[in-house]
């Protein structure tokens, strides 16, 4: 990534096509980190893999469980759909990101410029006209920058999947609905996404 970016010219892509891209591009091994509400709800219309992750109520807490993921299993690249209005919840965690400095995470910011699951209230970011990759940069994860179309989208998948990071990817995205809504079992999404990643092993007879 340019870490000459600061100004964008990104254009709004549909929302529920990023999270399609992004699990088309990095097949099985990574793991990917959704956040509340339609980060979750997109990857999990994206198509199941056992290394998703559909985080459920926790609003903001998207990247530090990436982050987590990333210092206890650093072999693995891991990717993280966050909100922009999680992220202006827990916007501090950039900082700690770019001080643990894992080579293998990768955050995308989902920016609709809404609260879009609480009626569609337009966040202070959006009203303000905050930079959100600058304010990663900022913070100091120099290898952030905004996607200004699907190719480039593309393109900066696969730079963070071979260079090391910590990355960041900024999106402008449109409002359209979710396509379907995470099924709400926590326990069986948890264990899941364990066994996936190799943290926990089913119990054999014998």
């Amino acid at each position: 990534m340019s870490a000459a970016t600061v100004a964008h010219n990104a254009k709004r892509l549909p929302r529920a096509g990023v999270a399609k891209r992004l699990v088309a591009r990095i097949g099985d091994g990574p793991a990917v980190i959704g956040g509340i509400g339609n980060a979750n709800f997109d990857l999990w219309a994206a198509g199941h893999r056992a290394r998703n992750f559909y985080m459920l109520g926790s609003m903001g807490l998207a990247i530090p469980i990436g982050l987590g993921v990333a210092l206890a299993q650093p072999d693995r690249r891991v990717f993280v759909l966050e909100g922009d209005g999680s992220l202006l919840m827990q916007m501090g965690c950039l900082a700690t990101v770019a001080a643990r400095a894992p080579r293998n995470l990768a955050i995308l910011i989902l920016d609709n410029g809404t609260f879009q699951i609480t009626g569609g209230q337009p966040t202070p970011a959006e009203q303000s006209g905050t930079d959100l990759v600058a304010v990663a940069r900022a913070c100091g994860l120099h290898r952030a920058t905004w996607a200004a179309d699907e190719a480039e989208l593309d393109r900066l998948i696969d730079l963070c999947l071979i260079e090391d990071g910590p990355h960041a990817i900024g999106l402008k995205l449109d409002d359209s609905p979710p396509e379907r809504q995470t099924e709400r079992d926590p326990p069986q999404l948890r264990d899941r996404f364990m066994r996936g990643m190799g943290a926990k092993r089913d119990r054999t007879l014998g």
